[in-house]
């Protein structure tokens, strides 16, 4: 996993000299299109839509080896996190004997394994000592056999402990895999391949029933396991290949990536450079930490993205929102699948609008306006067309725009990639805090309308559009100051 001395000392000083170039040269107010990186127009923030025949290659290059990649990992990693919901609906809490509210516990728990370990994978990521692709592919290994280990669980105890393990193991991809991201993508591209990745989780999360559905219906009590364990095997086990094949696909830093040529290497890291705002020189992982908590503009961030995961927390109890319409298991299972595919079509519409018009206030408002309505339906309504149509509204609205936050905060807090790393890492970790305590608004007795989380979602939802509208007016009070202390700075905060 780890690169030779000589390796990372060569990579580092590379790096760190190119940084420092380009900070020098943002300051001097050296116009960005002199090095035929960027060609166009600039927006208002200083970002340009790219024309390089060069850049345009580079960028299909990348993805078509990174975007398929993440995706796969990430559709897994949140079918393997999720298959818990569906076993719920085959007997799995019967069969464990959990009672009250042990069910919720379970959910709860992997996330305090989560929350551990996200910040200290990034900064491991972002200090050099480990390949990212290697250390990604490890890490979905691992989680694949504790996801597996599952199906021998026997009582409360046992799941609550494979529960928080799952949450440690699976802890470092998806702030990874935006780090990843956020150092080969630059602000008008990110929020459309955030999308793509976020919709491995939609998706997941609309076939997790039907996959479930159909093990359940062929695999239930053969060779003596029941479906759900079953359900924790198979799972696992194609987790685990592709673990494997995920490490040779993967890349590492734009400078160090084996499958970019030496041209490509410097065209990636250098495309990067000319657009982050405030770009400085690297000082380490623990100065990235300070950077991240010693920058305001890093907790309106950390609020919002925490006021719209806790309004998504329907997700992991979605078949139980479902199983409300009053249909039977298998139906129930179907029926899920249908507003998640709708939904994962939504973000990436979104994600590539935002990155169009490099614009986030206004697309946040509306997805988040429109997940209002269906949460309020939801409180008011027991008619089952109008709450299936609810499930489609709440699910589009607020999946939707997480790619356009997530984009946000890359493109806001970047000026160096350690900070860059902690604070996605940090962001992450009290975004998903809320599964914590969101886990306990849905007891089976609310049921059907589960009154207390449709309305508390509802006061997350505005909360997450108020946010959004505060920082706006920050960033164009923050832009003001730019142009003020140098008339000759060409990039400015997006909003």
């Amino acid at each position: 996993m780890t690169t030779t001395t000589d390796e990372k000392g060569i990579a580092s000083s590379l790096s760190e000299d190119q940084r420092i170039e380009d900070a020098e040269d943002q300051r001097s107010g050296k116009d960005m299109k002199e090095s035929g990186v960027f060609e166009g127009a600039l927006d208002y923030s200083g970002a340009v839509r790219k024309s390089n025949p060069l850049e345009i290659a580079l960028v299909k290059k990348l993805d078509w080896r990174i975007m398929p990649t993440l995706w796969a990992m990430y559709f897994l990693n949140y079918l393997d996190r999720s298959a818990i919901a569906s076993a719920r609906l085959n007997d799995l809490e019967e069969d464990l004997g959990l009672v009250g509210s042990q069910y919720n516990t379970c959910i709860s728990i992997l996330f305090i394994g989560y929350l551990i370990m996200q910040v200290p994978s990034n900064m491991l990521m972002n200090s050099g000592k480990v390949r990212p692709s290697i250390y990604m592919g490890l890490c979905m290994a691992l989680w694949a056999i504790v996801s597996a280990l599952t199906s021998m669980v026997k009582n409360y105890t046992g799941l609550v402990l494979v529960r928080f393990f799952l949450g440690v193991t699976e802890a470092p991809f998806y702030p990874g895999a935006l780090y990843m991201l956020s150092i080969f993508y630059t602000r008008k591209e990110i929020a459309a391949r955030i999308a793509i990745l976020y919709s491995g989780n939609i998706f997941a999360t609309a076939f997790a029933g039907l996959i479930a559905a159909a093990i359940f219906e062929t695999l239930d009590d053969a060779h003596g396991l029941a479906g759900w364990k079953w359900l924790f095997i198979i799972e696992g086990a194609v987790t685990f290949v592709v673990a494997l094949v995920a490490i040779f696909l993967l890349p590492d830093d734009p400078l160090t990536t084996r499958w970019l040529s030496p041209d490509e290497q410097q065209l990636a890291h250098s495309r990067i450079a000319k657009d982050t705002v405030n770009l400085a020189p690297n000082k380490g992982a623990i100065a990235g930490l300070k950077q991240a908590v010693k920058d305001p503009l890093f907790y309106p961030l950390i609020l919002m993205q925490n006021f719209h995961i806790s309004a998504c927390s329907f997700n992991n109890f979605f078949p139980t929102v479902v199983g409300s319409l009053g249909f039977n298991r298998t139906l129930t299972l179907v029926l899920t699948c249908p507003p998640y595919l709708v939904s994962g079509f939504v973000g990436w519409f979104l994600g590539l609008s935002s990155g169009k018009f490099n614009e986030r206030t206004w697309h946040i408002t509306g997805a988040m306006g429109t997940a209002l309505v269906g949460f309020i339906i939801s409180c008011i309504s027991l008619d089952p067309a109008a709450r299936y149509v609810a499930c489609f509204l709440f699910a589009s609205g607020a999946y939707a725009i997480n790619s356009v936050i997530l984009g946000w905060c890359t493109a806001t807090l970047g000026q160096t990639t350690e900070k860059k790393a902690v604070s996605l890492g940090l962001i992450n970790t009290f975004a998903n805090l809320s599964y914590v305590y969101t886990a306990y608004l849905y007891p089976k007795s609310d049921g059907p309308r589960y009154l207390t989380a449709m309305s508390a979602n509802s006061a997350f939802a505005v909360a997450t559009i108020m946010v959004a509208w505060g920082l706006k007016l920050f960033l164009v009070r923050k832009n003001k100051q730019l142009r003020a202390s140098n008339p000759a700075t060409v990039l400015y905060y997006a909003h």
